[in-house]
């Protein structure tokens, strides 16, 4: 019997990590290689990204104006 995953483990590959966070593919894998984007994992040739990091990953970013440099405290 196959179960669906919650969405607390459910994992997206790039293009639908992108998609969900509102990057494009190229900048999230741009991410990848320079650092500071969202925490992935590596299967084999597959990239994933679980949905908890990447809305973490969003929530680290937020500012409330732009000439804020450092996350809004929460």
């Amino acid at each position: 019997m196959d179960t669906i995953p919650s969405a607390q483990t459910r994992c997206l590959r790039t293009a639908d990590a992108a998609n969900y966070i509102g990057l494009s593919k190229s900048t999230l894998e741009k991410l990848r290689v320079t650092g500071g984007g969202p925490t992935y994992a590596a299967l084999g040739r597959v990239v994933v990204y679980r949905i908890e990091d990447l809305d973490a990953w969003v929530s680290e970013h937020r500012r409330s104006s732009t000439s804020d440099n450092a996350p809004e405290a929460a």
